[in-house]
């Protein structure tokens, strides 16, 4: 994976005012993600969204008064001179096609996950960025979940000590499908589970073990009325040797662990979800006026052995430090932005193997 220098466009002096941030987008995904992490981000302003949509410009006008509404994406990237930042969180099809107009119009950009459609438009994204010189980040924003800086740290650290497995779910129960483009047969819709939590359980199992080998996987449609993949099953070599098992379903009526790490020397199991979602989505905001990303005891971990336990706090989930560290790669020449976009091209290789394997019923090998 190749890291990329951030820095602003090369015609433009660092501003001494907050970067004017364009939202393309107002749904789940901008409203309660984007929206409130951008506006609670010392540095940024939420300058304009993109939504035609009346009810979600009543919204926008009630929960952001200073950001203006705009109806296309187009009518936002005209004048780049007014933006110093387009974030994406439009659906999945017009990621990439969007996330190619800003950064041709030379403007910083982020898109929500997945990045692309394919590993291919993922890559050539990347490669146009570094052409323009301007940033290219994606919203890998699990990254900063508690469960995920928890077990970063304890593996980091050696406290588990040689990882040789490493258990992930991402499941839910959802028996009826929900209306939505997510739930849409036509492939460039880029839906289903694999592509939506599948890309933050692939994104997390890179993050901490590092290139893949192997990919097996059992991707399925089990829901009635369902048409698009609900329930997916990855196994991962990694070439450090160790395995990664990764689920995500709509269709699990009894949830397992979170997380599940074994070491050599010892494990650690994590039951429940990190909050910060659920907290974003009830209209809570990281503001500073209260605790943020703090898990509910009941759902802490469990580290140790079968002949020595203790139960470890989580550490805090920490979502506003994706837009903290977008501020820091833009103002400071040479920061790294906090998620490399290569990353997400090798997120999208192992993705598109899986899709292969489960197509052919074969373990597909990548190195």
């Amino acid at each position: 994976m190749n890291p990329q220098t951030s820095r602003p466009r090369p015609d433009r002096p660092l501003p001494d005012r907050p970067l004017r941030v364009g939202l393309i987008g107002y749904g789940l995904a901008g409203s309660a993600f984007h929206a409130p992490l951008i506006a609670t981000t010392p540095g940024l302003r939420l300058d304009a969204v993109v939504t035609a949509n009346p009810e979600r410009r009543e919204q926008l006008a009630r929960e952001h008064p200073g950001a203006r509404a705009v109806d296309t994406p187009e009518q936002l990237i005209v004048d780049p001179d007014a933006l110093d930042l387009v974030v994406i969180a439009s659906p999945n099809r017009t990621h990439a096609p969007l996330a190619r107009a800003a950064l041709r119009a030379g403007l910083a950009t982020v898109v929500d996950k997945p990045l692309a459609g394919t590993a291919a438009e993922a890559l050539e994204l990347c490669r146009l960025a570094e052409e323009r010189g301007v940033l290219l980040s994606v919203f890998q924003n699990r990254r900063w979940d508690g469960d995920f800086l928890t077990t970063s740290r304890l593996v980091r650290g050696g406290a588990l000590g040689r990882v040789h497995r490493f258990e992930s779910r991402f499941e839910r129960f959802r028996p009826k499908p929900k209306p939505g483009w997510r739930e849409l047969a036509d492939p460039a819709e880029v839906g289903g589970t694999l592509y939506d939590l599948g890309s933050h359980l692939v994104d997390q199992a890179l993050t901490l073990f590092g290139p893949v080998e192997t990919v097996y996987a059992e991707i399925d449609v089990r829901r009635d009325g369902a048409v698009v993949d609900d329930d997916a099953f990855l196994a991962l070599t990694h070439a450090s040797g160790t395995r990664s098992h990764l689920w995500t379903s709509a269709i699990t009526p009894l949830i397992g662990p979170r997380l599940r790490v074994l070491g050599d020397t010892a494990g650690y199991v994590k039951p429940g979800m990190d909050p910060q979602e659920a907290d974003l989505r009830a209209g809570l905001r990281p503001d500073g006026t209260s605790p943020w990303g703090a898990d509910d005891p009941s759902y802490y971990g469990t580290l140790g052995t079968d002949e020595s336990t203790i139960t470890l706090p989580t550490d805090p989930g920490d979502y506003p430090a994706f837009y903290a560290g977008i501020a820091a790669a833009l103002t400071d020449p040479g920061t790294p932005p906090p998620v490399d976009p290569h990353d997400a091209v090798a997120t999208l290789t192992v993705l598109e193997a899986a899709r292969a394997s489960a197509a052919t019923g074969t373990t597909v090998r990548l190195r």
